[in-house]
């Protein structure tokens, strides 16, 4: 049986690390040892990041529902604010209120002017 050169695939898996290293500052872009360590640690913080961009986002549109609410009725404060929600059973979650509060503040100022109602006096 002859023998089988492993050169072609080899070349495409560098290649393929290479080209993902495009960009890279020094070595890191053309050395494919270098360049497959740049990668690694970029598809690490990738990974991460994805998490990490879900948990700004919730906490983008806390800020901008607490901002709201306060400028609606300034006794009213976020965590009660979801509180009435929850109580006058609005099922409405906080990437929507967020953008409501942004482009719609009459149909916010209703939602606000519902948990208020739903809130114990």
């Amino acid at each position: 049986m002859p023998r089988v050169k492993g050169g072609t695939t080899t070349h495409a898996r560098h290649k393929k690390v290479v080209k993902a290293a495009k960009g890279y500052y020094g070595r890191r872009k053309n050395t494919f040892k270098v360049a497959r360590q740049a990668v690694d640690k970029a598809n690490q913080y990738a990974t991460r990041d994805r998490h990490n961009r879900k948990r700004n986002f919730r906490a983008l549109w806390i800020q901008r529902i607490n901002a709201a609410v306060r400028a609606h009725d300034e006794s009213l404060t976020y965590s009660r604010f979801i509180n009435g929600l929850t109580l006058a059973g609005v099922e409405v979650d906080r990437k929507v209120l967020a953008d409501l509060a942004v482009h719609e503040p009459e149909a916010f100022g209703a939602i606000v002017d519902q948990a208020k109602g739903a809130l114990p006096a």
